[in-house]
């Protein structure tokens, strides 16, 4: 696979994101798969931001750990980031400010001076960087002039022309100074295949209106806010509700509140807002309310590190309950996933009427990534099961069947009247502390959740089909760790992956059939504590390793190589990995 890899880092307000934007959105359209990857700061302004993309000929499976190409605005970015610069690589600086020393290509580009002298608006020394860059890969500058005028025209024309200015004169900056730095050539592909360009959160909000959410309630928290303000200006096209709530108690309240008057409903939050939603979500398993709550992780606990990623909430997702609480948790591996298994989620939830948690990270719901055209025939969409004209003669909201799951009356429905509280309550929907009732009732939730371990689709499997090693992994690291086996395979080792989609229940046949497959299990999570393995260990009670990471980044793909190096005896080469893994934070 050919690929190459631009990271950008500056200052927050310096426009970072913004010109990392307009790279991903040119090369996507030049036709190069994409993958990016970025960290900003916590403050409104100011504090380091870096925004890199890795893009090539083949779909790119992870970040990447070392840049062709690396941008600085100014020394603090150099200082934070040239050791993830490959040594042949090439650094574009800013001279006024430092002289870097390095065995990389060193260009100096005056980038204040054209900016405030040559542009006449010095903050548009972002847009002669991206010209910089723009010139040395040889992207279209129409493509680019393009996606400038969709992007700033709201602003007005004389904010485009500076903007194009400024373009244009980092290119001519770069036609005079001709570059040393000879990067792998490949032109883009003609593709036969239509592609889209999102991120996790534009994919998992998109799956959302297709399965038929019509209501959304939230509460702004990074880094979860994109999905509330992309349901804000789409979800009323399709004739949906979106409200912003007072706080994530009122958020969750009101998403049950619909799903009970008959809408399918969600909300999305972090970490702390997840924690403030538990006692509704109790609330929603013991009345049997079908609900959809993304958990767009980051780091923790408290505040934490609110703009860098972790996965730190599985415990919360999982058990963060009063009583016998028992949900459904989904965690999809990639952006296009994100999509479908967003469906997934509200299928699971209308089917069993149960609340569904979809566990993201800030990685993956601020990565944007290349991927064909939807196909929403893929995942069918379920609704809620309904009582028949019979069943509402003599009607039990919460009627005992052989699966657990009983007809749920929408309010108006002839018959259909029950009473809806947190209540233990009998087949009829009348309250009850009868223990034998409260016996009968956990046992029915509970059944519930244990058909859902039976569900198919859950799992994806990578490698080979009887190996020595067998790497489990969940959520945004899937990625990494399929580059690593990869990796792994062509070196001689022999190494499977298996991703869960569905880490509660954990979908318990095609984990046994992996485990069966394999002669040592590792589990790789990005939390301290090793969430899943806990978890895993709780169910299964078999030897295990793990590999575990806690920094706010995600995983390279060079450091599970070097465990699995280290699990198969090369200790050599897997001291090797580690040293190159470490170079590149």
């Amino acid at each position: 696979m050919k690929d190459i890899l631009v990271r950008i880092g500056g200052d927050g307000g310096e426009g970072i994101i913004s010109s990392g934007d307009l790279l991903t959105m040119a090369l996507a359209r030049s036709n190069y798969e994409v993958f990016t990857f970025r960290t900003f700061p916590a403050e409104i302004k100011g504090g380091p931001a870096m925004f890199q993309v890795r893009f090539g000929d083949q779909t790119i499976l992870s970040q990447g750990h070392q840049a062709d190409i690396l941008v600085t605005l100014n020394e603090e970015a150099f200082r934070l980031h040239h050791a993830a610069l490959k040594p042949d690589g090439l650094l574009v600086y800013e001279p006024a400010h430092y002289k870097p020393e390095g065995s990389f290509e060193a260009y100096a580009v005056p980038l204040d001076e054209i900016a405030s002298h040559g542009v006449k608006s010095a903050i548009t020394k972002n847009m002669v960087a991206l010209g910089v860059v723009a010139r040395v890969l040889d992207l279209s500058f129409e493509t680019l002039e393009q996606l400038i005028r969709e992007r700033f025209g709201k602003k007005g024309d004389a904010v485009v022309a500076k903007n194009l200015e400024a373009l244009k004169a980092g290119s001519e900056f770069v036609a005079q100074h001709p570059v040393k730095k000879q990067l792998p050539v490949f032109a883009p592909l003609e593709s036969s295949h239509k592609h889209v360009v999102m991120s996790g959160n534009e994919a998992l909000t998109v799956g959302a209106i297709s399965a038929g959410c019509r209501y959304f309630g939230g509460y702004p928290i990074t880094p979860a806010s994109d999905i509330l303000e992309l349901m804000e200006r789409e979800l009323p096209k399709f004739g949906g509700a979106v409200v912003q709530t007072e706080d994530e108690i009122a958020a969750i309240a009101s998403v049950i509140g619909a799903s009970f008057a008959g809408k399918k409903a969600m909300t999305a939050t972090s970490g702390p807002g997840l924690a403030l939603m538990v006692e509704e979500l109790g609330l929603a398993t013991m009345a049997e309310i079908p609900c959809v709550v993304v958990d767009a992780q980051r780091g923790g606990p408290s505040t934490g590190l609110p703009t860098k990623m972790e996965q730190g909430d599985l415990n919360l997702a999982v058990y963060g309950a009063h009583g016998d609480a028992p949900r459904i948790v989904l965690a999809p591996g990639d952006v296009e996933e994100c999509l479908y298994y967003m469906i997934q989620a509200f299928n699971l939830a209308e089917k069993y009427q149960t609340p569904v948690i979809f566990l993201t990270d800030q990685s993956l719901a601020h990565r944007t990534q290349t991927y064909v055209w939807p196909d929403f025939s893929r995942v069918p969409v379920i609704n809620r099961l309904l009582p028949s004209e019979a069943e509402l003669k003599e009607y039990d909201r919460y009627k005992i069947t052989p699966d657990g799951i009983s007809p749920m009356a929408i309010p108006g429905m002839k018959g259909g009247c029950y009473a809806a509280t947190g209540l233990e309550h009998t087949e009829e929907g009348f309250p009850s502390f009868v223990p034998k009732t409260h016996t009968i009732m956990s046992a029915k939730r509970a059944q519930k959740i244990e058909e859902v371990s039976r569900e198919k689709g859950f799992t994806a499997r990578f490698g080979e089909k009887q190996a020595k090693i067998g790497v489990i992994g969940w959520g945004s690291t899937q990625g990494a760790i399929r580059e690593a086996v990869e990796m792994a395979i062509q070196q001689g080792l022999s190494v499977a992956q298996l991703q869960l989609k569905m880490v509660y229940p954990l979908p318990e046949a095609d984990l046994l059939e992996f485990l069966q497959s394999v002669e040592q299990v590792l589990i790789a999570e990005l939390n301290y504590m090793g969430q899943l393995n806990q978890l895993f260990q709780s169910k299964f009670l078999i030897p295990t390793q793990t590999l575990t990471k806690c920094e706010g980044l995600p995983f390279f793909a060079e450091e599970i190589l070097a465990k699995l190096k280290e699990m198969s005896g090369s200790a050599k080469a897997a001291a090797q990995g580690e040293r190159l893994a470490t170079h590149n934070r």
